[in-house]
């Protein structure tokens, strides 16, 4: 076990050497000061990439260059700028590399590392009033973000202990053990205004009371991270480059409610957050910062990890206790709520990923400097996973209260190609879609819910003009009628129901007084589910319906303005236009399309898969929906 002084000179001697991850001065770098500090991004975006190919490749050609003692190579969680990766940053240069490929690396170090000249071919392509290209601080997508919960992704080694240390790491729980009853340290949480991340945005510091107060001779600590939105991932590039930022919150909640012993659930799918994770409990308790005598500060706390499978439905607090427990995956009847009967029929304390990493900073830093941001109801930040149809995809983390129009146009860069913004989609399966008029809205939890959307656990697709929205609706409730656990009359069967109205819908088959059916069958599941899963899962239909009905009655007229539903599309080709090169005829996969060289060509119809491949390859733009 390391002794509170023994982890503070751990700090101290390690932060010595992070300072190297900064812009220093000339100086600094002259005199010798400034290591080079050589930064890899370790998501799985840029893993999938090769990153872990160009991080040791970075490691072995700067052996054979002599240099492994001057320069350090970090493999670090996500930056937040997936669309760009992988990314490399090399400091105290400030150089900020992107779309980095394993055969750059020995032009990064012969040229940048050895000789000291940037490798201006991979720098980041935006450049200041001077012609500069930006450090990633001064990038558009990082200005205009506060990051609180992602502080340290992208920062420090996630499979290093010391350097979560050297952040000020485990100086939370030390400050609450030593400095606070567990009620103050309640109170705290309560008095920030910390809402939960993971959907309805109910208070923390009031989760945390009731599961305090509850009777119990054994309590639970239990972490929500089964993260299945369609496209969300903030939960897991947390614990993918922070993992002990949740297990010190952890620690935390339990000496707040009288806990022991917590659970973190976590996706299988997620193998990189799992193998950190994995690593991070054991190096937490190869130091004695978890075990019976926690931090040597007399309360006991220990962690385990529980896979999931991969079921939505898990991602409700009691299916979550169910898989937990080893049993089928269905919500429970509520009340009993957890924070009275949970895993295994004892008390339970259970936030998501995203809602942990804002405690540390929290104790740390007081609870009035946590409430300074945001809203009057909606404090701190929230981290979105930013997708879809937009320039700047990735995680973004910006203060309650920030503009839509912030998020696409600032951060985002808005839609590619020139495309115009249509609509964004927030909270996953469970959410709305926000239509281009509401742009200005603030996003926080009364304002979302108030247009029809939500939080959620903080997915944001982004549509353009190409997107028809009644198949968007389409596509989300497909999602949750396949996720439905089949418990409830409602989700079961009202969705399937919906769906298969929808589908009328996207087949032209429709009329207007089924869209009415559709309305009230929507408000039926939402009043009479079960769960969250099926009390949710008709927003996006009802969201679509309220901004976008006159794409519905479209629909209904045999036609889709944005020429998605293939049933309502037909391909032709424009006979003045064809120049008979054949290019749509060899290319067409089943054959529909006929006709002589430098002779106008036909479509049959009755053929035509609508694929639009012979579209997207005609020269010129002869054929057309």
């Amino acid at each position: 076990m390391k002794t509170l002084q023994e982890l503070q000179e751990i700090r101290d001697r390690v932060r010595a050497q992070l300072v190297n991850r900064k812009v220093c001065s000339p100086s600094e770098v002259i005199s010798g000061v400034a290591q080079r500090h050589v930064l890899v991004c370790g998501g799985t975006g840029c893993t999938s990439g090769n990153s872990k190919i160009i991080y040791e490749r970075l490691i072995a050609k700067l052996e054979e260059a002599g240099l492994k003692d001057e320069v350090k190579v970090i493999m670090t969680g996500c930056f937040g700028l997936c669309s760009k990766g992988p990314i490399v940053v090399v400091y105290p240069d400030d150089s900020f590399y992107t779309h980095v490929k394993p055969d750059d690396v020995d032009e990064i170090v012969s040229e940048h590392l050895v000789n000291g000249r940037p490798v201006e071919r991979l720098l980041h392509a935006e450049k200041d009033s001077a012609g500069v290209a930006k450090s990633i601080v001064e990038t558009d997508f990082y200005k205009s973000q506060k990051r609180i919960v992602l502080r340290n992704c992208g920062l420090i080694d996630p499979e290093n202990i010391d350097e979560y240390l050297a952040y000020d790491g485990y100086k939370a729980y030390e400050k609450a053990v030593t400095s606070m009853t567990s009620q103050q340290v309640i109170d705290e949480i309560k008095k920030s205004g910390l809402r939960g991340r993971g959907g309805a945005g109910f208070s923390t510091g009031m989760k945390w009371q009731f599961t305090h107060d509850a009777k119990g001779d054994v309590k639970y600590v239990a972490c929500n991270a089964d993260e299945g939105d369609p496209g969300a991932f903030m939960d897991r590039s947390l614990l993918e480059g922070d993992p002990h930022a949740v297990i010190e919150a952890m620690m935390i909640a339990g000496y707040a409610v009288g806990a022991e012993h917590g659970v973190i659930y976590v996706r299988a799918e997620y193998p990189i957050a799992v193998n950190r994770l994995e690593i991070a409990i054991g190096q937490a308790r190869e130091y004695g910062i978890l075990g019976d005598n926690a931090m040597g500060l007399g309360h006991k706390f220990d962690l385990e990890l529980r896979l999931g499978a991969g079921a939505f439905v898990c991602g409700e607090e009691t299916a979550l206790l169910n898989s937990a427990e080893g049993k089928r995956g269905e919500p429970r009847q509520r009340p009993p709520f957890p924070a009275v009967k949970g895993l295994f029929g004892k008390p339970t304390l259970i936030n998501n990923v995203e809602t942990y990493g804002n405690i540390t900073q929290i104790i740390l830093n007081g609870a009035d400097w946590f409430a300074s941001m945001g809203t009057e109801k909606s404090k701190g930040t929230k981290v979105f996973a930013l997708g879809g149809k937009i320039v700047n995809t990735g995680l973004v983390e910006i203060p309650m209260g920030t503009t839509l129009r912030t998020i696409i146009e600032d951060i985002g860069g808005g839609c590619p190609n020139g495309k115009k913004f249509k609509a964004a989609q927030t909270g996953g399966p469970s959410g709305g879609c926000i239509p281009a008029s509401l742009i200005d809205t603030p996003i926080d939890y009364d304002n979302l819910m108030a247009i029809g959307s939500m939080m959620g656990s903080g997915g944001l697709i982004v549509m353009d003009e190409d997107n028809c929205m009644v198949d968007i609706a389409k596509f989300f409730l497909e999602f949750t009628v396949d996720e439905s656990c089949g418990k409830c009359t409602p989700c079961r069967i009202g969705n399937k129901r919906l769906l298969e109205m929808l589908d009328k819908v996207t087949k032209g088959e429709a009329t207007l007084e089924d869209l009415d059916k559709m309305e009230e069958l929507c408000h039926y599941i939402k009043d009479n589910s079960l769960c969250g899963l099926g009390q949710t899962a008709p927003n996006p239909v009802l969201s679509t319906l309220r901004y976008f009905r006159d794409e519905y009655e479209a629909h209904c007229n045999g036609k889709c303005p944005a020429g998605v539903c293939k049933a309502l599309v037909s391909y032709k080709v424009d006979e003045t236009k064809c120049i008979g090169c054949t290019i749509c005829a060899r290319n067409c996969p089943v054959g529909a399309i006929s006709g002589s060289v430098k002779q106008p060509h036909v479509i049959d119809p009755k053929k035509c898969i609508k694929c639009g491949v012979c579209a997207s390859k005609c020269p010129k733009g002869a054929i057309s929906k």
